[in-house]
């Protein structure tokens, strides 16, 4: 314990005698602790934020895609045939389902909308069934969502979001105005309040048609629906209803037995599984980065301490004819090389947490710094520099006594 406060002392003293060439070696560690807490917890953060998004869709809702793509896609260059499209029969078929509760078709575009002399161009347009506000989380106020009866009808109403109504409408009261999508007039019915989301889609302007009147008038380049959200009747377990709705889509497609799907139904757990996929493997990019980082900062630990067994060769000497052995003077430089990078990961774990805080606070990103990302970085931190000052460590106990104490 002596050997080790005194390290800690000479390490604290030799950055005091030596700021500039300290200080860079500090940097270095700092930098890699930096990144490595403020990437866990933008990571942690995205998932987190994920998964409230996928949870305001209904802990039971699972999604119908023609071909679902998601987490890490390696190609190995031949051309795949894609899947048939997605139908209305189909979306039909399923929701007669006994089993299923509803089928809310979803489709996307973007294009001009028009109220009085306000143009705004690229405004995404979702074209959804009447039982959308089950699946999207949020409220609609003031107004109401479209009924099954307009959808059916498709008549040109549509409830716009937040962020357009205030594009378009600004102080004035939006429900019952009319504006133009595309070129058409339709009547605002509601305003849709999202609910907060990683991704900031309440941010973007939007307006929501009833699907049977997005096939009519907004359906130009994709005449596809884009995925099929499913509920299961109350009694029923997401199990049993992906099991019908598999069963009436290989019915439809006229597919054998043996025959793969031509289509995926995914669960919410797959759902989020696939993107922790994206973000596990961003984090390992990101740690990489910052392994650099600490490298950097440990050829700079290599480099103190050589300059440091340098000056104090005399020393040395003096205390290996006092009978000092090698393994204390070895221990001794270890300590004072672990100081240093540990001074630099305690620097880099708070500006790691100053970061996250302003993430935090400035986005809507919930980042938070896990336990295990502070160990991780302290530890990296500490062994940074036990293995890049073990040469300068090893070369000062080596030192002949005699040799060393004729050093000038």
């Amino acid at each position: 314990m002596t050997s080790l406060i005194e390290g800690v002392a000479i390490a604290l003293s030799s950055v005091r005698a030596n700021k500039a060439r300290a200080a860079l070696t500090i940097l270095g560690i700092a930098i890699g602790v930096m990144v490595v807490m403020v990437i866990a917890s933008v990571v942690r953060g995205i998932n987190t934020g994920v998964t409230d998004v996928v949870e305001q869709l209904g802990p039971r809702t699972f999604f119908v895609f023609r071909e679902f793509q998601a987490g890490i896609q390696i190609s190995d260059g031949t051309r795949r045939r894609r899947p048939p499209p997605l139908t209305e029969e189909e979306a039909e078929r399923i929701a007669r389902s006994p089993r299923i509760a509803f089928v809310v078709k979803d489709e996307f575009t973007g294009t001009t909308v028009e109220y009085q002399n306000q143009n705004l161009s690229n405004v995404g347009i979702l074209g959804r069934g009447s039982k959308w506000p089950e699946v999207s989380g949020g409220d609609i106020y003031p107004g109401r969502t479209f009924t099954l009866v307009e959808e059916l009808a498709k008549d040109r109403v549509v409830v716009i979001n937040k962020k357009l109504a205030d594009g378009l409408f600004g102080t004035l009261y939006p429900v019952g105005k009319r504006i133009k999508i595309a070129g058409e007039p339709y009547q605002v019915v509601g305003v849709f309040n999202p609910p907060p989301d990683v991704f900031g889609q309440g941010n973007q302007p939007q307006a929501i048609v009833p699907h049977a009147t997005y096939v009519k008038y907004l359906r130009t380049f994709r005449r596809s629906i884009d995925d099929f959200m499913v509920a299961p009747v109350e009694g029923v377990t997401v199990a049993e209803a992906i099991e019908d709705v598999i069963a009436s889509m290989r019915s439809i497609r006229k597919l054998r037995p043996g025959e793969e799907n031509n289509f995926d139904v995914i669960p919410q757990d797959k759902l989020l599984e696939s993107f922790n996929q994206v973000t596990g493997m961003f984090f390992l990019i990101m740690i990489a980065l910052s392994g650099v980082a600490l490298m950097v900062g440990g050829i700079g630990v290599v480099a103190i301490m050589m300059i440091s067994v340098t000056e104090r060769t005399r020393e040395i000497g003096v205390r290996k004819a006092l009978g000092a052995k090698k393994r204390e003077i070895m221990w001794q430089f270890l300590v004072e090389a672990a100081t240093l990078t540990l001074i630099g990961g305690v620097i880099g774990m708070v500006a790691g947490g100053g970061l996250t805080f302003l993430v935090k606070t400035f986005s809507p990103l919930p980042a938070s710094v896990p336990f295990w990302s502070v160990a991780a970085a302290l530890c990296a931190a500490t062994f940074t520099g036990v293995g890049f000052g073990l040469y300068p460590a090893a070369r000062a106990a080596r030192l002949n006594p005699v040799d060393a104490l004729r050093y000038e």
